[in-house]
C-alpha cells in the first residue's frame, strides 16, 4: 500500500474540515447565489497562499504552483438545493427551503483539505495543482458560465482533470469506472396546440389534453420498441399540464420529459423520435398549429477517459485498504463537470466516494432494503458520515493528483 508522507498530516487537519463542513451545511446557496460560499472559500484559498481568482460570478479558482512538472485541475461543485431539510441534525440548515441535500458541502470541504495538504508539503510533489469550485451544478449552468466567462484564457492549461461524488455507497469505499460514469440528461418543454371549445360541445374542438394523453402513451414506445435491448435510454415525462376548468376544453397542453443517455447517437436518435412521434400525433389530431419544442437544463455525458481512469485507480488501489476500490456501475445521474475538461480539450477521471455509515449500509444490504431505507441525494434526509467519508474523500483528491505530480 503507497503512503503519501504528507497525509500523515491529514488528522491534524480533519476537525478544521469538520467544522468547515458543518458551516457549508448550515449555510447553504443556490446555483449562481453562493456568494457567501465564495467568499468564505476565497478566503481559505488566500490564506493558504494559492492565488485566487473569481470566473463566472461565484465560481473561485485557486492556483498553486510549485515548479516544472505537470497541471492538475481538480474541481468541486458548491450549490445547494431547493429542498427542506429534514435530518434533524444539530447543524442542520439555517436557510428555509434550502439545503445541501446532494453533498457538495462536503466536496467543498474535501477539495480545500487536500489543497491545504498540498500546499504544506510543495516538497513532496512538483507541478501545478488548480483547485477549481464551481457554482450551479445542479443547473448545468455553472460550468458554462465558467467558461462563458474566459475560464480557459485565465488557467495555466491543465493536463487532466479531477473530480468526484458522495453517493449512497458504504462509506470508505470509493468507486470508478472507465466509459460513461454519468448519463447525459436533458430537459425538454412541448407544447402542442388545438382548439378550444366548451365542454358541451366537444366536435368543435381539437382537444389537446386528448392529443397529450395520446403523445405520452406512444412515448413509452421509444424504449421499449426503438431502442436496441441491452443499451441504455430513459423518457420520462414528468408533467402534463393543461385546462384551467373541468367543462372548458382549453386550446394547449405542455409536457415536460426528462431524457438519460449513455450514448450520443442513441441520444441523436431519442430526441429524434421523441420529435417524431409529437408531430405525428399532432398531425393524426388535426392540430391547427405546429407543436413547440424547448430544450434545457441539459447536462453532458460523463464519460472518463481510459488512461486517467487507469491513472488514478492504480493510485487508489496501491493507497486505500484492499477492497476498499470497486468498479461501479454507471449512474442515472448527469452534471455539467464534463464541460470543463472539454473547453480545454484534455482527458478527466471522475469517481464515486461511498457516505454511508458501514454498519448501516451493511444491514440494508442483507435486509435488501439499500434504495428504500437509505436516503439518497436529493431526499430531504440525505445525510452523509462525516467520518469516514470526509477523510475518504480528501485523501482521494490528494492520491489522485499525486499520481500526476509525484516523480
Amino acid at each position: 500500500m503507497t503512503v503519501h508522507p504528507f497525509l500523515d498530516n491529514l488528522d491534524t487537519q480533519l476537525d478544521w474540515q469538520r467544522e468547515l463542513y458543518r458551516h457549508f451545511h448550515r449555510h447553504p446557496e443556490l446555483g449562481l447565489e453562493e456568494h457567501r460560499t465564495a467568499d468564505r472559500i476565497e478566503s481559505e484559498l488566500t490564506g493558504l497562499g494559492l492565488n485566487v481568482q473569481r470566473i463566472g460570478g461565484t465560481g473561485v479558482v485557486g492556483v498553486l504552483e510549485n515548479g516544472a512538472g505537470p497541471t492538475v485541475l481538480a474541481r468541486a461543485d458548491i450549490d445547494a438545493l431547493p429542498v427542506t431539510e429534514d435530518t434533524g441534525l444539530e447543524y442542520s440548515s439555517t436557510v428555509d427551503g434550502v439545503m445541501h441535500a446532494c453533498g457538495h458541502d462536503l466536496h467543498i470541504t474535501a477539495l480545500l483539505g487536500a489543497v491545504k495538504l498540498m500546499a504544506e508539503n510543495t516538497e513532496a510533489w512538483s507541478g501545478t495543482y488548480i483547485a477549481l469550485f464551481q457554482p450551479a451544478e445542479e443547473t448545468a449552468a455553472g460550468a458554462q458560465a465558467m467558461i462563458d466567462d474566459g475560464l480557459v484564457q485565465k488557467l495555466p492549461r491543465p493536463d487532466v482533470a479531477l473530480a468526484q461524488h458522495v453517493m449512497p455507497a458504504e462509506a470508505g469505499t470509493i468507486g470508478t469506472a472507465p466509459g460513461p460514469v454519468l448519463s447525459a440528461g436533458d430537459s425538454l418543454r412541448i407544447t402542442v396546440h388545438g382548439r378550444g371549445a366548451h365542454g358541451s360541445m366537444p366536435h368543435t374542438s381539437v382537444d389537446p389534453v386528448v392529443l397529450a394523453a395520446s403523445i405520452v402513451l406512444r412515448l413509452q414506445t421509444i424504449v421499449s420498441r426503438e431502442t436496441e435491448p441491452g443499451q441504455f435510454a430513459v423518457v420520462t415525462v414528468g408533467a402534463s399540464n393543461a385546462g384551467t376548468k373541468s367543462n372548458i376544453i382549453p386550446d394547449r397542453a405542455e409536457l415536460l420529459l426528462n431524457l438519460r443517455t449513455y450514448d450520443p447517437a442513441l441520444r441523436r436518435q431519442v430526441i429524434a423520435s421523441i420529435e417524431r412521434i409529437v408531430r405525428g400525433e399532432c398531425a393524426a389530431a388535426g392540430a391547427p398549429r405546429e407543436p413547440e419544442f424547448e430544450y434545457y437544463d441539459q447536462f453532458p455525458l460523463t464519460s472518463n477517459d481510459a488512461s486517467a481512469h487507469r491513472t488514478v485507480t492504480e493510485a487508489f488501489t496501491d493507497h486505500f485498504a484492499p477492497g476498499r476500490v470497486f468498479e461501479a456501475v454507471p449512474a442515472t445521474a448527469s452534471e455539467d463537470f464534463s464541460r470543463i475538461p472539454d473547453a480545454f480539450g484534455i482527458p478527466y477521471a471522475y469517481w464515486f466516494v461511498g457516505s454511508v455509515a458501514p454498519e448501516t449500509f451493511r444491514a440494508a444490504v442483507e435486509a435488501g432494503t439499500v434504495s428504500s431505507a437509505i436516503p439518497a441525494n436529493h431526499s430531504p434526509f440525505f445525510a452523509p458520515a462525516l467520518d469516514p467519508t470526509l477523510e475518504i474523500a480528501t485523501r482521494a483528491h490528494v492520491v489522485a493528483a499525486c499520481a500526476y505530480l509525484t516523480p
